[in-house]
């Protein structure tokens, strides 16, 4: 029985641990810092504080094989650096989780002036997605806020991720994973007055804290959080990254076989992909139109579907020297650049184009060209795709604009019939999962 005082977030070249340890350890509790390596520059840690190293060292017994062993008690508290302790505060948490039946597992309790907001945290695994919203007092799945956490021990290790940092957000996003409630104490921990951390320092900690917490969103599977006001992190792919997925095998992504679908930082890089090449072949005049699984994913959603990877368009053959990309690339034969950092090549399995998101993220446009023979369109390059077959040309005279992707691009002028026919009766109305 009792609780042990667990640190964990703070910062090597700035903190307050000695205090924070020696007032929790007055109480008295056992109070332990958990650190990769020892901080540095050294504290000096007060009596009833030990350090508990987490990375292996070559020539020492592995610490992070049970760290639970360290931890004696039926509860731990996380205690935020800067906290000062308040005598039987901590008991009477304990005692708040213990009454509480139910799936409450967390107790919080303001450390300051300010006081916590109860927030509502809803997991959407299939979409990489975190989605907070206003809670409703005494059901509460997270709090804005600085906080002291108390949880059972043998729920912490149970966590796949225990002592993840940032600790607040790794802890409320496994509890919903496990649909844990949260229960929010009134009394408040005093904050400790401390110097004003430096410029530099200032700078240094967000730049931690920014990394940390984009490894532990990678850790837990999310690449957006929605915040309660609205306003949007991302943590996946980018510009300047690898796109979030390896090769596709068997037209079946990776995500696929662990039940999600496209990553939204994808499905955002395919977006800006498709509506800037689309902007680039209207001004060039190259006639085009949505294709296959792009064409289905507009007629059923005005949208890519969820689960797809990539965007067809079909173009006409005799117009890719319109186009200053397309005519660089097919002269060449080498990828090209464009003035925005989108990369136009020629597609090394048959005769079409791709256009990539950028140099280092592959998500991409693919472009076919077809060209009309009496009257039905037809290409020289056939991939072995169900939809991948020869069509009338009327469906082209004319094209029609339909929504897609956050804009409107170009599309046979039947839509139905014309998915029907590379797809089957019913294609719209009846979405085929991988």
């Amino acid at each position: 029985p009792g609780v042990t005082v667990l640190l964990r977030d703070f910062e090597d070249f700035e903190n307050d641990l000695a205090g924070t340890t020696r007032s929790f350890a007055s109480l008295p509790v056992p109070v332990l810092v958990a650190a990769e390596t020892a901080p540095y520059p050294p504290v000096p840690l007060p009596a009833g504080g030990n350090l508990l190293p987490l990375r292996p060292v070559v020539d020492r017994p592995p610490p992070l094989a049970h760290p639970e062993l360290h931890i004696r008690t039926r509860h731990v508290a996380l205690v935020p650096d800067g906290t000062r302790a308040v005598p039987g505060l901590l008991e009477r948490m304990r005692d708040t989780l213990e009454e509480n039946v139910g799936d409450t597992r967390l107790v919080a309790a303001p450390v300051g002036s300010m006081p916590l907001r109860c927030l509502e945290l809803r997991l959407e695994p299939r979409v990489w997605t975190a989605r907070y919203g206003p809670g409703v007092p005494g059901v509460c799945r997270a709090v804005e806020g600085t906080a002291v956490l108390l949880l059972r021990t043998r729920d912490l290790f149970a966590l796949p991720f225990p002592l993840a940092r940032p600790m607040p957000t790794s802890l409320f996003i496994q509890a919903a994973f496990r649909g844990w409630g949260l229960r929010v104490m009134p009394t408040a921990f005093p904050a400790a007055r401390r110097p004003p951390v430096s410029p530099h320092g200032r700078w240094k900690a967000e730049n931690l804290a920014e990394s940390r917490r984009r490894r532990l969103m990678r850790d837990l599977g999310v690449k957006r959080e929605v915040l309660a006001d609205g306003r949007e992190r991302w943590y996946g792919c980018g510009k300047e990254t690898a796109r979030c997925f390896g090769t596709v095998h068997a037209r079946t992504p990776q995500y696929l076989l662990a039940g999600r679908w496209t990553p939204p930082c994808c499905l955002r890089a395919l977006r800006e992909t498709a509506r800037h090449v689309a902007e680039v072949l209207e001004t060039a005049g190259v006639r085009y139109w949505l294709e296959g699984g792009s064409l289905l994913g507009a007629a059923r959603l005005g949208d890519i579907i969820p689960w797809d990877y990539d965007v067809d368009l079909g173009i006409y053959r005799e117009d890719v020297g319109k186009c200053r990309w397309l005519a660089a690339v097919a002269a060449a034969e080498e990828p090209v650049e464009d003035t925005e950092g989108f990369l136009w090549e020629k597609a090394a399995e048959g005769d079409f184009y791709r256009v990539h998101y950028s140099r280092s993220n592959r998500l991409h446009v693919d472009l076919w060209p077809f060209y009309p023979r009496g009257g039905v369109m037809t290409k020289d390059t056939w991939l072995g795709h169900p939809q991948d077959v020869e069509f009338p040309e009327s469906f082209l005279l004319p094209r029609v604009p339909m929504s897609f992707a956050g804009f409107t691009a170009m599309a046979p002028n039947n839509a139905r019939a014309f998915l029907e026919l590379k797809f089957g009766p019913g294609a719209i109305e009846n979405p085929e999962y991988p």
